[in-house]
């Protein structure tokens, strides 16, 4: 029979004081190494300095809101039974960072569906909200619906009428535009035909 060349384990039975012992050299071992390990590695969990101001996404500050709509009087003719926004939308429409609103007015006539407006309102740095475009005039005589604002485009869709003869109730024509705001104007596309939206 080949003899272990290992020494005989037998007599190195554990006590309680071996095992207290090793316990004690892993703890110092462990406290030590977490006095040793770099400042980087907690920084992640800090939070920002005060007086750091959380800034939006690519960096730049948080927008300020987009103009209220309802704050705005539009040029639509309504008498005494006043306006209503029947809808609006925000979106920074010429890329300076700074969000206009896009609102769809009509007179609040009570019942039946008068035409709409659909108009671009901006506020400047200490400025009250105003118009500065006109998309849709009331006196097109049409309805608007589905208006949306994405990616500095605004589209919606525009209901309107062939002929006096048809009910106000149906209207039978119906295109869908989208605007765009290029060099000093919003143009309007609907297929290959453009117009550019007079200004205010």
């Amino acid at each position: 029979m080949q003899t272990s060349a290992l020494p005989d384990l037998a007599h190195t039975a554990a006590r309680p004081v071996h095992w207290l012992a090793t316990a004690t050299a892993m703890a110092a071992v462990v406290a030590a190494a977490g006095l040793l390990q770099p400042d980087a590695a907690t920084a992640t969990a800090t939070s920002p300095a005060p007086g750091h101001r959380a800034t939006a996404p690519h960096g730049g500050a948080s927008a300020a809101p987009a103009p209220d709509a309802a704050d705005v009087a539009f040029p639509l003719d309504c008498g005494p039974s006043g306006q209503t926004v029947a809808d609006s939308a925000p979106g920074d429409l010429d890329g300076d960072g700074g969000p206009e609103t896009v609102a769809v007015v009509r007179c609040d006539a009570g019942s039946g569906t008068p035409p709409s407006g659909v108009y671009v309102v901006t506020k400047p740095d200490g400025a009250p909200a105003r118009v500065v475009a006109t998309l849709v005039d009331p006196a097109e005589n049409l309805q608007v619906t589905g208006l949306t604002v994405a990616e500095g485009r605004i589209s919606a869709t525009l209901l309107g009428y062939s002929s006096a003869d048809v009910p106000r109730c149906c209207p039978d024509e119906r295109q869908n535009p989208v605007w765009q705001w290029k060099g000093n104007a919003f143009i309007r596309s609907a297929g290959p035909a453009e117009r550019t939206a007079r200004g205010v």
